[in-house]
């Protein structure tokens, strides 16, 4: 069957434009050679049809982007501007995008950014050049999101193409006049820099695959990067196989806020981590811009540098759509559902500071005209940004829920910021002004954190339905923790702008036909997520890990948290090698090869193989994944680690069905330096472990009658803990009994037998300590059950 290109830009045919480049040049605005203050933007890839500069100021005009063209030949050259009034679409007051294109350091009489609701070329006049270099800057006028995509230097006359495939094939003609550059061949290409990207190209280069990762920004991590700010839930390591998570483990942010200061996100972790793998290729700055197919699979991956436009063809075997939006699918075909309305939408979040002296801050009359009580308070920040605490605008910042989620991408994030600086306006020129008189914004994303786009079809589409009754799948493998969470605007904020509203509320769970709240998901072992979701129903070669895998809205709200994907990234590098080695397909690995896959998911993380065949061994060079650190927020029920947190009803039930006397220790008493954790399997709402030395864990307890009583002592085994940590009971007041508890292995049931005893009615207590403790010891939950 012959090659087809597909893509949704329609870089296709290069001569449907003539183009005479010793009359025209061209310059992508991201080709500059220095950014200033802009930024790179390439989220809107596929709307504006091309990366973009934003001048995301936060109301201060952001430093001048600069750089070099050679014009060819002398003479009079009309100058083009690819802008747009980002507030027109609202017919908002005011132009808060206005910015200024210099030449040889003089400033075109016309101002950009001031027409327009939609991209367009501006006309920039006429300006007489020699032949030579010349200089060019963009430069800001507001620090207000003003932005440019590329600017036409021409003698010909007309306007350029507009925003269809004219544009683009006119755009290829001068990026890649020779066509794509080939990449190379790969055995895996991962399209999607996110926590399931990481998890998919690091799972696979571990299994010797030959992999191309391609992230179209310049951070790893997608919505849990320090650009987005949206910390990584959702419980690893745990349920079925709880190897699974110890990848993601290594290069998981532990950033205490979100948003949170930039360094506490962990990108240059990410980025390390990737790079050690030499069976990785690494493309930052490259966005994925459609495929070639061979029949019903994908041969080929095209991307351009986001830099340079320049294009480039990824061969694959396999391809692992891991972006967010299903794009790969979507140029290849796959089937997919989307949500029609009502769907999760997207944040923005931002945060201020107060600065030693009063600030100023300017009018926005194009922004939303809010007042204190339109939005909700900021809440005070865990850690500190320049010595001080920093006020946070959170997740539920967050707008598009009628929105078309692709079409709409770059208007739901505008709102946003129409959002952000009406909030701030209101702040700090609203009444209560003179309590806000040193605020000063330091940090507003200016990359959104989506939530819900297309769902690509697998060859099983999970239901609410299927997790609520814990329906077992013999594939089931990734466990899903977070309750099912469902996004939806937030009414008590939504009065002044009810057509789009900004704020948004968690709703978890549902009410079922009995009128009963049911939170549905094991939070301490996980849902097992089935294989079958996350590869395509009608793409013969296409995996896909991330919120477009195979589920409905509904259970999407459960499986879309960061965590979470990251273990489905796992899966697919694993099935990926297999598919390899074994020369089948992805349904082939589920139909063929299951109980090899299974056995791939029992293995460590740290576990490698140099060659196809070749056997796994464990790499010592890979550090052991580390366990939350106090302060950290709680991976999936949202508690602070280092504060003891309290079981919730639902927990509270589970552990009344166990027999005896239960005691969690959410109600021991604890001594000394603990941290709070959930990240391995543990009864109620989590587990505390502490280092050697003077650190105890009392749990006190009433006998109601003198009788024997077998104590039990639960926890799940881990390598770095201890293997001499001590428990000590006293059955009878007098009598103190102390036993030695080897906590790196994890106990038959998860309880440990430490005998059965004669207590005396009253007070009793078994306290858990190891003053010289040889790990981590490990206090979860203490049981004492009645011996006949």
């Amino acid at each position: 069957m012959p090659l087809r290109t597909l893509s949704l830009l329609g870089l296709s045919l290069l001569a449907s434009l003539p183009v005479r480049a010793a009359d025209s040049v061209w310059v992508e605005a991201e080709s500059l050679a220095s950014y200033g203050g802009w930024k790179l933007d390439t989220a809107f890839t596929n709307v504006v049809g091309s990366p973009y500069l934003l001048a995301h100021g936060l109301g201060k005009p952001v430093a001048d982007a600069t750089g070099s063209v050679r014009i060819p030949t002398a003479g009079e050259y009309r100058v083009w501007v690819r802008t747009k009034d980002w507030v027109a679409h609202w017919k908002a007051p005011g132009t808060p995008g206005r910015f200024q294109v210099l030449v040889n350091g003089q400033p075109l009489a016309t101002e950009f950014g001031t027409t327009g609701a939609d991209w367009h070329w501006q006309d920039g006049g006429k300006v007489t050049l020699a032949a030579g270099d010349v200089k060019l800057a963009l430069h800001d006028l507001t620090g207000f999101e003003g932005r440019c995509d590329a600017i036409l230097l021409t003698r010909q006359a007309g306007q350029p193409p507009a925003a269809d495939e004219s544009l683009a094939s006119f755009r290829a003609s001068f990026n890649s006049p020779n066509g794509p550059e080939d990449a190379g061949q790969f055995d895996l290409v991962v399209v999607g820099g996110g926590y399931g990207g990481l998890g998919a190209a690091l799972s696979g280069a571990r299994q010797s695959l030959k992999v191309a990762f391609l992230q179209d920004r310049f951070v790893l991590g997608g919505n849990g990067s320090s650009e987005i700010g949206v910390w990584a839930m959702g419980g690893t390591t745990r349920g079925k196989y709880p190897h699974l998570g110890e990848i993601i483990e290594e290069i998981a942010d532990r950033s205490p806020d979100s948003p949170g200061r930039v360094d506490s996100f962990g990108d240059e972790l990410k980025e390390k981590v990737v790079r050690n793998e030499k069976n990785i290729a690494l493309f930052l700055g490259h966005f994925a811009t459609g495929v070639v197919m061979d029949g019903n699979r994908i041969a080929a991956v095209k991307a351009i540098d986001v830099r340079t436009g320049r294009e480039k063809l990824f061969r694959a075997k396999f391809v692992a759509d891991t972006t967010g939006h299903g794009w790969i699918g979507a140029y290849a075909g796959a089937e997919f559902t989307q949500e029609p309305a009502k769907r999760m939408g997207m944040s923005n979040m931002w945060f201020y500071q107060d600065a030693a002296q009063p600030s100023g801050w300017p009018a926005t009359p194009w922004a939303l005209p809010l007042e204190l009580g339109d939005f909700p308070p900021l809440q005070k920040s865990k850690s500190l940004l320049d010595d001080k605490p920093f006020m946070k605008a959170e997740w539920f910042w967050e707008s598009g829920f009628d929105q078309d989620p692709i079409k709409d991408l770059e208007y739901i994030r505008d709102w946003n910021f129409r959002a952000i600086y009406g909030a701030f306006s209101a702040l700090k020129n609203g009444p209560d002004h003179a309590k806000y008189a040193a605020a000063e914004l330091k940090w507003a994303s200016h990359v959104g954190g989506p939530r819900e786009s297309r769902l690509l079809t697998g060859d099983l589409i999970l239901t609410k339905e299927d997790i609520v009754a814990r329906k077992d799948f013999a594939d089931g493998c990734v466990p899903t923790t977070w309750d099912i969470d469902l996004h939806y605007a937030r009414e008590q904020y939504a009065k002044k702008f009810p057509e789009n509203p900004f704020i948004s509320r968690a709703a978890f769970g549902y009410v079922d036909a009995n009128g009963k709240h049911i939170t549905a998901v094991d939070r301490r072992n996980g849902y097992p997520l089935p294989y079958r979701l996350f590869y395509s129903k009608n793409i013969g070669n296409l995996f896909m890990a991330g919120r477009h895998i195979s589920v409905t809205h509904e259970a999407l709200g459960t499986v879309r948290v960061m965590r979470t994907i990251g273990m489905m990234g796992e899966v697919v590098g694993k099935a990926a090698y297999l598919a390899v080695r074994e020369n089948t397909d992805p349904r082939g690995v589920y139909a063929q090869h299951l109980p090899v896959l299974i056995n791939l998911m029992e293995q460590p993380g740290r576990m490698r193989r140099t060659e196809l065949k070749g056997e796994l061994v464990l790499d010592p060079s890979i550090a052991d994944y580390k366990l939350l650190p106090v302060g950290r927020m709680n991976a999936d029920l949202g508690k602070t680690a280092g504060a003891t947190p309290k079981l919730s009803a639902e927990e509270k039930a589970e552990l009344s069905k166990l027999p005896g006397l239960v005691i969690d220790d959410t109600e021991a008493k604890f001594t000394g330096r603990w941290t709070a954790g959930e990240s391995i399997p543990h009864l109620g709402t989590g587990y505390h472990y502490a280092s050697k030395g003077d650190h105890t864990a009392e749990y006190a307890f009433d006998i109601p009658k003198t009788g024997r009583y077998e104590v039990r002592i639960y926890w799940a085994g881990h390598a770095n803990r201890a293997s001499n940590a001590t428990a000590t009971l006293n059955p009878s007041g007098d009598k103190v009994v102390a036993v030695t508890l080897d906590q790196k292995t994890t106990p038959e049931g998860g309880f440990h037998v430490v005998g059965t005893f004669e207590f005396l009615e009253g007070r009793r207590s078994v306290i858990l300590g190891g003053k010289n403790a040889n790990g981590n010891i490990h206090a979860d939950a203490v049981q004492l059950v009645p011996v006949k």
